[in-house]
């Protein structure tokens, strides 16, 4: 009688990861005072690694993962969180599929509100800041460290990153440890971007470097 009670419940299983959806909250410590009952979404074959030290903050808002329940999308996204790391949302984030959001040991990622496209690829080794209403385009790379030591005098490993608010990132671009980019930015498809970026410009290159000034841009 068990067996075919777990067979039936594996069944269910299944086709609800395969082909509806799944939404729950992780056992973490929340800290959401207005948020609403399922603030966390995961959707078809989305996986979660998250350490038991870490830490999501949720002030006001959503992170859907829709990972191509309805589109077939071919590649799951996936949210790894380590040892002591800490991920804050303070607004509504839809990410579809193939997303790689790692936050590593102590690091901290802190997302305002957006859209972030496929395959979109963020690794947080220390910390990254993404400002309110920031759009990302697919297969950008966003990365705060080098990820590996090159034996040099003065070698910096890791440094923050900080995106401002109101940001339109095109496809295919790149963004390097250290980076500060300020507000109503539009960086422009394949861009690599490994220096500061002022407010109200677009850019473009590798590196990339401001080709207008005074431009703005709404969705």
């Amino acid at each position: 009688m068990k067996t075919k009670i777990k067979k039936i419940v594996d069944r269910l299983w299944h086709y609800f990861n395969a082909n509806l959806f799944r939404s729950f909250i992780v056992n973490l410590k929340v800290n959401a005072n207005h948020c609403r009952p399922f603030p966390l979404l995961f959707f078809g074959k989305t996986k979660s690694v998250i350490s038991r030290s870490a830490k999501i903050n949720i002030n006001s808002g959503s992170l859907d993962f829709n990972t191509g329940y309805k589109y077939k999308d071919p590649f799951p996204g996936f949210l790894v969180m380590k040892e002591n790391s800490e991920l804050i949302i303070d607004g509504d984030v839809n990410i579809r599929s193939g997303i790689h959001l790692i936050i590593s040991k102590n690091a901290k990622l802190s997302i305002g509100s957006g859209y972030f496209n496929r395959d979109v690829k963020i690794k947080c080794f220390n910390n990254i800041s993404i400002g309110q209403h920031v759009v990302i385009s697919e297969n950008v790379a966003i990365w705060d460290s080098n990820g590996h030591d090159i034996i040099r005098d003065g070698y910096i490993k890791s440094a923050p990153v900080k995106i401002g608010n109101h940001v339109w990132i095109g496809v295919n671009v790149i963004i390097l440890k250290g980076v500060t980019i300020g507000n109503n930015v539009i960086i422009a498809a394949g861009s690599v971007v490994n220096k500061d970026i002022p407010s109200d410009c677009l850019i473009a290159g590798n590196p990339a470097k401001v080709i207008k000034t005074g431009v703005s841009w709404k969705l």
